[in-house]
């Protein structure tokens, strides 16, 4: 398959201390990293494009442990994580969905035994489209208290011929969460929802 080409790589973290209601003692934070690539399957229709999905995987391995390191480099403080994709007006949906496995097994592997399925959005878009990348919990996709999102983009990407890949990681629930739910205290870890 082809190779993978890295235009540009944008690295984004914040804190959120309150949303109106009372300072949290500790922070909500998340971070998404977003790297640019050039799409080699732009412009024309390619069959078999599945095996570009282990040519993503070294780049899906270096940004989530990029990612991690940006949030303080402890796995067991990540209870949060979702990914994306921004496909360039000459590609096509399914060209983000080749992120899905690179992309969710990287955080995966990084993060060492989680267990919910990685959340995931992808669209078609041009510069400065904006991306939803949805989060939940890293073990059990039912807890309330991390159900997030955090929008993301690049003002000069993707190009027509480009696609911008993002991983989402977060530390602990929303800054005030209180909708009730699965708490994550309660988790059981059977199956990745509960």
């Amino acid at each position: 398959m082809p190779e993978v080409k890295v235009r540009k790589r944008l690295l984004i973290t914040e804190e959120i201390f309150h949303e109106g209601g009372p300072v949290a003692a500790v922070p909500h934070k998340r971070g998404a990293i977003i790297s640019v690539i050039e799409n080699p399957f732009a412009g024309r229709y390619v069959e078999e494009i599945a095996g570009f999905m282990d040519d993503l995987q070294p780049l899906g391995i270096a940004m989530a442990r990029d990612l991690l390191a940006a949030l303080g480099g402890d796995a067991s403080a990540i209870d949060g994580y979702g990914k994306g994709a921004i496909v360039g007006a000459g590609g096509e949906l399914e060209h983000g969905a080749l992120w899905h496995v690179p992309g969710g097994y990287a955080m995966r592997e990084i993060l060492g035994d989680t267990r919910a399925i990685v959340p995931s959005t992808k669209k078609v878009g041009g510069p400065g489209t904006r991306l939803d990348v949805p989060v939940t919990h890293v073990n059990a996709s039912y807890v309330r208290s991390h159900f997030d999102a955090m929008e993301v983009g690049v003002p000069d990407a993707p190009k027509a011929d480009e696609i911008a890949l993002v991983l989402v990681m977060s530390c602990g629930p929303r800054v005030h969460a209180r909708v009730g739910g699965l708490a994550a205290a309660n988790i059981k870890g059977e199956d990745g929802l509960r």
